[in-house]
């Protein structure tokens, strides 16, 4: 199983959106999908139209050892995508795992427990920090998706999260790649963006997805009615933008045998 990190600690960027319209690309493809909620507000795990009260276990109480992969595992209304879902307890899981052996491995162990040809490919939807979940989820993967948001202040952050993967290599887990960075909420009719857009791809070259995926109001609305953009309005730019994205994806990926 292939493991994607998606992760920005600047929050909205379109991490989640991201995460959820990925995820049901690549289902669509066919691949077997696992989307874990890390984010303590939980919403990639809404915007599958998984409610509060379906999350009897999560993603807390896999990192503290409450129970096993498969009883937290939930299968959503997207054929060949399961997802874990998240709930309020992450948000105090930071201080918790401080007094666990191993805590930044945490992940890693619970994701090596997955049956052998269950799912092809597994995303971790991260929090908008560099915290603890999120050098977990990093530990855990062999890749790193950001999500980067064609605006003024995008390159600065993005040099920060850089140097968090660097330490990340050095310490914990050598093999993380970036497997690139995808631009988000794309505004053609604004000057600022193509600046934005062209000083990224000069910056990090074929590290920047060929696709960039619009601002779009049907991707703002599709949460609100549990379902990814995908199945709430396949045509929409949004949609289609994502489609193209996963396809880019895959192209990406390393074969099963590399990276087993």
């Amino acid at each position: 199983m292939i493991c994607i990190a998606i992760a920005n600690q600047k929050g909205g960027v379109g991490k989640t959106t991201t995460a959820i319209n990925l995820a049901t690309g690549l289902a669509a493809t066919g691949l077997r999908v696992l989307l874990v909620d890390l984010d303590p507000q939980g919403n990639a795990s809404t915007g599958l139209g998984v409610n509060h009260a379906d999350r009897s276990q999560s993603s807390y109480d896999l990192l503290v050892g409450n129970c096993a992969l498969e009883d937290a595992v939930i299968a959503t209304r997207v054929p060949k995508l399961d997802l874990v879902a998240a709930t309020q307890d992450l948000s105090g899981a930071e201080i918790e795992l401080i007094e666990y052996e191993q805590r930044t491995h945490r992940l890693e162990r619970v994701l090596a427990e997955a049956p052998a040809g269950r799912w092809d490919i597994c995303l971790i939807d991260c929090p908008p920090s560099l915290g603890l979940l999120t050098i977990n989820a990093m530990v855990a993967a062999q890749s790193l998706l950001v999500p980067l948001q064609c605006e003024f202040f995008a390159l600065e952050g993005l040099s920060q999260l850089l140097q968090t993967v660097d330490r990340i290599r050095g310490r914990f887990n050598p093999g993380l790649s970036i497997m690139g960075v995808a631009l988000t909420m794309y505004d053609r009719r604004n000057r600022l963006t193509d600046q934005v857009a062209d000083d990224v791809r000069a910056c990090l070259g074929d590290l920047v997805f060929t696709t960039v995926i619009p601002r779009n109001v049907r991707l703002s609305e599709a949460p609100s009615h549990g379902v990814p953009a995908l199945i709430y309005d396949f045509r929409c730019s949004g949609s289609e933008a994502y489609m193209r994205l996963a396809r880019e994806l895959i192209a990406r990926l390393p074969r099963q045998e590399e990276a087993a």
